[in-house]
């Protein structure tokens, strides 16, 4: 069986990004520090609490989800800027290359998996989009785990090198592994990776929160520009904001009056502006080229 690579935030992102590549999934032990975790945990509590159960078997009737985190809980922008995991993320979906030319934000989520949920449907995150992928990443999640993960209380289960399958194969039980962690680190996987949330057999709840990105050029799962509402999305940082959608991916997909929409979020733009061309660079080069 293909291991569960587990490293530490030292290791790099290269390092990090090797293990991923290889085994469709990886931990870092220490991603978060002990004082980070519990102000993410102080700030979410009242949200964990309000927030309701899922109405399916997918999503869980024991489990609860909410989104929009960067409204609810400004400090989770830290995770999605991670300055190991956003690399991490750029580099495995080929942020800048052919593929793809810059990456998105394609949800947030915090999950409370709660007492007697059984384990989730296996499934691959990128099966909803309808055509065929070959070897190309599309997705990859990054899980933050508040409370410790274990086999017993939902750890997420995965099948490691499931990403290099054929997509029809389905994993056998001793095929997958618990991505067993302590509470402040982050658990990595592919878009191609076969995973599922495992069943909380305790009786307490398991909580941690989703970051999920994706190349630019897809429909992102969770509209973030209307869950993160201008006069919020204004308040984080610059990186973020593109992350959540306001950045143009060439050539030409994302904008508003032909013009990068972080303009428009900075009021640098109004009804009507000039239509840049949004190029990439091999494509302008290309333009000059023929005069």
């Amino acid at each position: 069986m293909t291991p569960l690579p587990y490293l530490d935030r030292a290791d790099g992102a290269d390092a990090v990004t090797a293990a991923l590549r290889s085994s469709g999934a990886c931990i870092v032990c220490d991603a978060l520090d002990p004082m980070a975790r519990l102000s993410l945990e102080a700030d979410l509590a009242p949200w964990f609490d309000a927030a309701p159960c899922g109405e399916g078997p997918f999503f869980g009737v024991r489990t609860k989800r909410f989104s929009a985190l960067f409204a609810k809980a400004p400090r989770t922008a830290r995770l999605a800027l991670d300055d190991l995991v956003l690399p991490v993320a750029e580099s495995a979906l080929g942020a800048g290359g052919p593929f793809c030319d810059r990456i998105q934000l394609n949800l947030t989520q915090a999950i409370g998996i709660g007492a007697g949920e059984p384990a989730q449907h296996l499934h691959r995150d990128d099966d909803f989009f309808p055509f065929a992928h070959g070897d190309a990443d599309l997705m990859i999640n990054a899980l933050w785990t508040l409370d410790s993960f274990t086999a017993a209380n939902g750890a997420t289960q995965i099948a490691p090198g499931s990403h290099q399958w054929d997509r029809r194969r389905r994993a056998s039980p001793h095929e997958l592994l618990p991505a067993e962690a302590p509470a402040g680190a982050v658990i990595l996987w592919l878009g191609r990776t076969l995973h599922g949330g495992g069943a909380n057999t305790t009786d307490a709840t398991r909580r941690g929160v989703v970051m999920s990105y994706s190349v630019g050029w897809l429909a992102p799962a969770e509209k973030l520009l209307l869950s993160i509402p201008p006069h919020v999305a204004r308040t984080l940082p610059a990186r973020l904001q593109q992350l959540i959608g306001y950045q143009i991916h060439r050539p030409n997909l994302g904008w508003i009056e032909g013009r990068d929409p972080i303009e428009w979020l900075r009021g640098d733009i109004g009804e009507v502006a000039a239509a840049g061309d949004n190029l990439t660079p091999a494509q302008t080069e290309r333009m000059r080229a023929r005069g």
